[in-house]
């Protein structure tokens, strides 16, 4: 088993933990991670788009001019998609984008990101993120004193304090354990992950 230290918010070592080759130490299958950040972007879009087509359009009940005899050209509907203001041909209409990947391979997919961060050295493991007021300084000068780029935080259980003072930080991003996923993972340049969201993700990944 792999170990790595753990620090307290001064960026001083208090311990070690052993991490589970299972989930941090296992092979990084690059297409997994692309498939679940696929997946994931995919369910995200809204698919809105929408236009009217030409039986929806507003009038254009009757023939515009007579067939003949006028120099026009024919035109049997003011609706008609050649006509300006007329319903669209082929147009979008709203869909669902969802995409979705079985269980096993999402956890795969998360070992594998989870993996490449350790490999890395982008991984940083906390004692805890347990901060005494809801002050976004407070936590900025913890972020510079730990030497973190644009991290993704987790942590386990319920950090009010951290949510709330974390929102504001340009690419700070903070997530309960239960809410891991490739893609912010992938997204976010360190890894930080409290002592206690370690127990839990290995529990569900091993």
């Amino acid at each position: 088993m792999a170990s790595i230290d753990i620090l307290n918010l001064e960026n001083k070592k208090v311990g070690t933990i052993e991490l589970s080759d299972a989930v941090f130490s296992c092979e990084v299958k690059s297409h997994l991670l692309h498939s679940a950040v696929r997946v994931d972007q995919m369910t995200k879009r809204a698919g809105n788009a929408s236009t009217k087509g030409r039986s929806e359009i507003r009038g254009g009940g009757s023939k515009p001019w007579k067939q003949k005899g006028t120099g026009n050209a024919r035109s049997g509907t003011s609706s008609s998609p050649v006509w300006v203001g007329g319903g669209v041909a082929f147009g979008p209409k709203p869909k669902k984008f969802n995409l979705s990947l079985n269980k096993k391979v999402r956890k795969s997919a998360l070992r594998s990101a989870l993996s490449m961060k350790f490999q890395s050295q982008e991984l940083v493991v906390l004692e805890n993120f347990d901060l005494t007021e809801i002050k976004t300084k407070v936590f900025d000068a913890v972020i510079k004193k730990l030497g973190l780029v644009k991290p993704l935080i987790v942590y386990s259980g319920e950090n009010e304090n951290l949510d709330l003072s974390s929102r504001n930080v340009v690419g700070v991003k903070t997530l309960k354990s239960e809410g891991l996923n490739v893609y912010d993972v992938l997204n976010h340049e360190s890894l930080v992950l409290t002592k206690g969201s370690v127990e839990k993700i290995q529990e569900a990944l091993a």
